[in-house]
């Protein structure tokens, strides 16, 4: 078999990783600047509250489509450590637990986002309590999201660091990449303990230490759409 013909199906697996990892982005940026953003006020229950019901197809699409994402998310990092496995194969065994992790505890957060939906649905069974209990405890829930997504980072700044790690040691992508995602790494992890440890400087960080991940994050994804993978590259065993 000659050798182009035998990294096919790796340059193949390797765009199908990359377009899901579009979705990823692109949903991403979907969900936190055209769902959340516009209908979560921020310090006012009341308002976001308000603002949920009278778009709630809206914030119910956000939820299908973090849903969908987080399946492309899993595929990414499956895929990856299939490519990436053979540079070392301790290494892309844990950045794929990582991801994994991120995915479960980012889906099992997303459910603190329908508590607004399931105030409107059984109204009947919260009649206890009053409007504004009603209100202030959905907003609850919404932080709880946003802590939940913070604790999922931290896991998905291991997976990043990881497979930056990998693709620096692999000649399948350029090392350019590899220290972007690395960057990526370190600015999500910073983000994210910063937010536990001292909410204030995470304020002053956030948004622009988010930077660096997207742009860490899009070189990975268009690199793997438009190139896939080197095919006359041999990753380094070990």
């Amino acid at each position: 078999m000659s050798e182009p013909a035998r990294h096919t199906p790796l340059v193949r697996q390797a765009r199908i990783a990359g377009l899901c990892y579009l979705v990823v982005i692109a949903g991403g940026l979907f969900v936190e600047g055209f769902v959340r953003e516009p209908l979560i006020v921020a310090g006012d229950a009341a308002a976001t509250i308000r603002e949920i019901a009278a778009g709630e197809q809206l914030w119910r699409l956000g939820l299908a489509v973090h849903l969908l994402y987080l399946i492309a998310a899993a595929l990414v990092g499956v895929i990856l450590y299939g490519l990436l496995k053979p540079v070392q194969a301790t290494l892309a065994r844990a950045a794929l637990v990582f991801t994994l992790v991120d995915v479960t505890i980012e889906a099992v957060s997303l459910l603190h986002l329908y508590v607004p939906l399931a105030m409107v649905e059984e109204r009947g069974a919260l009649g206890a309590l009053g409007e504004g209990q009603r209100q202030a405890l959905a907003y609850l829930e919404i932080g709880q999201f946003a802590t939940g997504f913070g604790f999922a980072l931290l896991f998905f700044a291991g997976f990043c660091t990881l497979t930056g790690v990998l693709i620096m040691r692999s000649r399948l992508m350029p090392r350019l990449i590899g220290v972007l995602m690395i960057a990526a790494g370190v600015c999500y992890f910073v983000n994210s303990l910063a937010s536990i440890l001292a909410p204030s400087v995470s304020n002053v960080l956030f948004p622009w230490i988010l930077l660096p991940p997207f742009v860490g994050e899009l070189s990975l994804a268009l690199w793997l759409v438009v190139k896939g993978v080197r095919v006359r590259g041999t990753p380094r065993s070990g």
